[in-house]
């Protein structure tokens, strides 16, 4: 898996921790106290990401697995003077993004962009339980990863194998309803 998206280049060059440094390094040797470490450190953060991305707290908590999976599996690829949040970052929006495209393939309606109901949010994350919360998750993953992580439309269209205006198209939809969703809150919040 390449790290030269987006949200790495973007995120590549801040401050690098010298203990993170330190437990990777000891990580890669086979120190389970340094991945625990770092496992604690990043995992709020990851699951948070998952979450808002495909919508379903299993779903996230499958992803960071999976994410930390690839870490053990990754450990040569990975630069230990480099901070290890921005690739764990990656990783998870990747896995969200391959969740959600494997999930998408069973539902129809594509032309959709918000949920019939809105899904039970975590108390503890205001912004997911905000308006996003009634976008479908392709709509808010697009919204999300290009709104908040800062994604270009052109490389989330690769990411999704969809065009650059395919995804202009989504989140110009998503946010035009989440405007209309602000303005009128009590109004049903399903088109058709």
């Amino acid at each position: 898996m390449s790290t030269d998206t987006p949200l790495s280049i973007t995120l590549a060059h801040r401050p690098v921790d010298r203990d993170e440094v330190l437990c990777l390094r000891r990580a890669r040797r086979g120190d389970e106290a340094a991945l625990a470490w770092i496992y604690h450190r990043h995992a709020r953060a990851l699951h948070s990401l998952a979450w808002r991305l495909v919508g379903s707290p299993q779903a996230a908590e499958d992803i960071v697995q999976d994410a930390f999976m690839r870490l053990l599996g990754g450990f040569t690829r990975i630069d230990p003077e480099r901070p290890i949040g921005p690739w764990l970052r990656q990783v998870v929006a990747n896995l969200a993004i391959d969740r959600l495209r494997r999930d998408w393939r069973m539902i129809e309606d594509e032309g959709s962009v918000l949920r019939e109901a809105p899904a039970r949010e975590p108390a503890d994350h205001a912004e997911a339980s905000g308006l996003l919360r009634h976008l479908t998750p392709q709509a808010r993953a697009l919204v999300w990863l290009n709104q908040v992580e800062g994604w270009s439309h052109q490389a989330l269209g690769q990411r999704f194998g969809r065009s650059e205006s395919w995804s202009k198209s989504i989140v110009s939809r998503a946010l035009a309803q989440l405007r209309d969703i602000a303005d009128h809150p009590g109004t049903p919040t399903h088109e058709h």
